[in-house]
C-alpha cells in the first residue's frame, strides 16, 4: 500500500520537531506501507480531461498513491486545499477530505454547524471594527477569550480579563490588520487552564487526555508547555466527541472539550491533531490506529 502525507515541509526538511510525521514514517515501515511526505510546493496540478497525468511532483509525473493523509490542519493554504480536491477527483481517498478540512479551519463556521445540530458550544461572536464595546459588555461577561478565525496549537488565542484589556487587544489588532477575522468567546470558568482532548479515528475513540496549562498561562495546549494525563471516558464525552466528528465530516479528529460544571462544551475540532502528548500519557499507537483504519477502509 502506498500513501502520501501532505505536510508543510518536505521529507528532506523533517527534523525532530516534526514528531507526528516522523511517527507516521516510522510506523509505515513496520506495516509494509510505502509512505512519502510532500509539501504543496513540490507538487503541480494540471486541470485536464486526461486526469491520469495531471499531478507532477518535483516537475515529474509520478504514480498516484492509494491514499493521502493531509497533515496541515488550520495551516492549509488555498493551494494545498486545491491539491487535495484535485486528488479526490482522481478517486484517491483523502483522510480527511478537503471539505471537512476547510470546514473546521473556520472556527466560526464549524461552531455554526455544531450549534445548528444542537451541540453545546461556548457563546461566540464574530468581531467587527470599530469594536462595539457596549454590545459586547451586554452579551458577555469578563474574562473574554479572543481568537483568530483560523489557528492551532494555542496560537492566536488571547484572554481579555476586563474592558480595558479588551480595548487594548482589539486596538492592536485593528491597527496591525483591520481585515483580520476575530471571534470572541465566553470564558468557561470551570475550564480555565484545563480541557480535554479526545482523539477519534474512523468513528472510534482511541484516546482521551486531560490537559493542564503551565504556570501563568490559560491555554492548556501540550505544545504550549501544558501537562497531560489520561482521562476516563464517560458516555457524555464519548457522545460529544463522536457526534462532533461525524457532524463535521471528519475521519480523524482531535475534539477539545471544555468543562462546564458537570457538563462539557465543544471548544473546537481539529482536522490534523497533534498526538505527541496523547502517546506520552495514553497507551496508544496513533499512526498504527490510523493506518489500520485506512487499510480496513480501502480493502475491507
Amino acid at each position: 500500500m502506498k500513501g502520501w502525507i501532505i505536510y508543510k515541509v518536505s521529507k528532506e526538511a523533517l527534523n525532530e520537531t516534526h514528531y507526528e510525521v516522523n511517527r507516521f514514517i516510522e510506523e509505515a515501515g513496520k506495516m509494509d506501507i510505502d509512505i512519502e511526505v510532500y509539501s504543496p510546493d513540490q507538487i503541480d496540478i494540471i486541470v485536464t480531461r486526461e486526469d491520469e497525468k495531471s499531478i507532477y511532483v518535483n516537475g515529474e509525473f509520478t504514480d498516484l498513491p492509494d491514499f493521502v493523509l493531509p497533515r496541515m490542519g488550520s495551516g492549509t493554504t488555498y493551494f494545498a486545499l486545491a491539491l487535495i480536491r484535485h486528488i479526490e477527483r482522481l478517486g484517491i481517498p483523502c483522510i480527511n477530505t478537503s471539505l471537512s478540512i476547510e470546514t473546521v479551519k473556520d472556527k466560526l463556521f464549524s461552531h455554526q454547524i455544531l450549534a445548528q445540530r444542537n451541540l453545546p458550544v461556548p457563546k461566540t461572536m464574530l468581531l467587527k471594527f470599530p469594536v462595539e464595546i457596549p454590545l459586547i459588555k451586554r452579551l458577555f461577561s469578563f474574562p473574554i477569550i479572543i481568537k483568530t478565525l483560523s489557528g492551532s496549537l494555542g496560537k492566536g488565542v488571547f484572554m481579555a480579563e476586563n474592558e480595558d484589556a479588551l480595548k487594548n487587544i482589539t486596538r492592536i489588532i485593528e491597527i496591525a490588520n483591520p481585515q483580520l477575522n476575530i471571534i470572541l468567546q465566553e470564558m468557561m470558568t470551570d475550564s480555565l487552564g484545563r480541557d480535554l482532548r479526545v482523539f477519534v479515528v474512523g468513528g472510534r475513540i482511541i484516546g482521551c487526555m486531560h490537559r493542564q496549562a503551565g504556570d501563568n498561562d490559560f491555554r492548556a495546549n501540550y505544545s504550549a508547555g501544558g501537562s497531560v494525563t489520561p482521562y476516563t471516558l464517560t458516555p457524555a464525552i464519548e457522545w460529544l466527541a463522536l457526534e462532533a466528528t461525524k457532524v463535521l465530516g471528519l475521519d480523524i479528529s482531535g475534539v477539545d472539550l471544555l468543562f462546564d460544571g458537570d457538563h462539557f462544551k465543544i471548544c473546537e475540532v481539529n482536522s490534523s491533531p497533534m498526538f505527541k502528548g496523547m502517546e506520552s500519557c495514553v497507551n496508544v499507537n496513533v499512526p498504527h490506529e490510523i493506518y489500520e483504519y485506512i487499510k480496513t477502509r480501502l480493502h475491507g
